[in-house]
């Protein structure tokens, strides 16, 4: 496997890559079950968390990842900063080279912003987000859940239902999950579908219930608000009508199957309390592996054990 020094996107990833980074996330989640959760691996690194965008969900756990392989942390709040006041991405990353970041975890709201820092910084930069483009490190611990709940991702039937067009999520899974083996399809309205979708590895449907009784995962997008005009659709209530997984539709699914959704979940809107807290529901579980999965990312790029072979 050659040897890379970032985590931009899962597009990046060869099967081995991704195999090795699940794997790893394993041995980390026994870590979590062990009565000192701490490992010296990263003893002596530092871990920046550069956010430009808030997310409290992703950078505690990226915190408690980095702290549980002993590094040190620094959260960079790029809100009410000097970067906020017009200190440019390059300028910030020169303040990171200044600190001797081995790692800087970065979430920015532009497409390409983690890219852009990656070469600039002789550190590892790992993409914890960046505007409608990709979530590598969500596809990761989504991909570790469905493992771990089904024992295997390859010919499982994924199923990807919401706002596809502005989700960093959908993108990471497409092509992780086609990466390890499952076939993919995706559900919305023709307008939250990106163009050149035809181009994507994935099926695409129109019509949730018709692919419901097919699907191993179904996996709920949350509704971004924020990022869209009434154009995308009718009404909330027509989308939830739609495309909301409520309990009659959940019962379409076959017994086994996943429910899944990356959060903050708008309850009502795209999935029903009801299924949230249900016993197929993934929710919980994706929080907790995030931890593992991250551990896992940043024990292989910062080079965990003697070998750089990393993803």
């Amino acid at each position: 496997m050659g040897v890379k020094r970032h985590l931009l996107s899962t597009a990046d990833l060869l099967l081995d890559d991704a195999l090795l980074v699940l794997d790893t996330a394993d041995r980390m989640a026994r870590v979590a079950d062990a009565p000192v959760r701490k490992l010296p691996t990263l003893r002596g690194r530092t871990v920046v968390n550069l956010f430009f965008e808030d997310s409290t969900r992703t950078r505690t756990s990226f915190e408690v990842a980095a702290k549980r392989l002993s590094a040190d942390v620094i959260n960079f709040s790029a809100r009410g900063s000097s970067v906020s006041k017009g200190e440019s991405l390059k300028d910030t990353a020169q303040t990171l080279e200044a600190m001797g970041a081995d790692a800087v975890v970065c979430r920015h709201s532009a497409s390409g912003a983690p890219h852009r820092l990656a070469s600039w910084v002789r550190g590892s930069v790992v993409n914890a987000g960046d505007g409608t483009h990709e979530h590598p490190t969500q596809a990761l611990l989504d991909a570790f859940t469905i493992r771990r709940r089904l024992g295997r991702v390859d010919g499982l039937a994924v199923t990807i239902v919401g706002d596809v067009l502005h989700s960093r999520v959908a993108r990471s899974n497409i092509w992780l999950l086609t990466t390890l083996g499952a076939q993919v399809t995706v559900v919305a309205p023709p307008t939250l579908l990106p163009l050149g979708i035809d181009g994507w590895p994935v099926g695409v449907s129109y019509d949730l219930d018709a692919v419901l009784p097919k699907s191993d995962v179904v996996m709920m997008l949350r509704v971004q608000r924020e990022r869209m005009s009434a154009a995308f659709f009718p009404s909330e209530r027509e989308y939830s009508r739609r495309y909301g997984l409520d309990a009659d539709r959940a019962a379409l699914m076959p017994e086994h199957a996943l429910v899944m959704h990356p959060g903050p979940m708008v309850r009502g809107m795209e999935i029903a309390s009801s299924v949230a807290d249900s016993p197929r529901s993934t929710v919980v579980d994706q929080v907790a592996n995030g931890v593992s999965v991250r551990m896992a990312v940043l024990y292989l790029l910062l080079g965990g054990g003697t070998d750089r072979e990393t993803t």
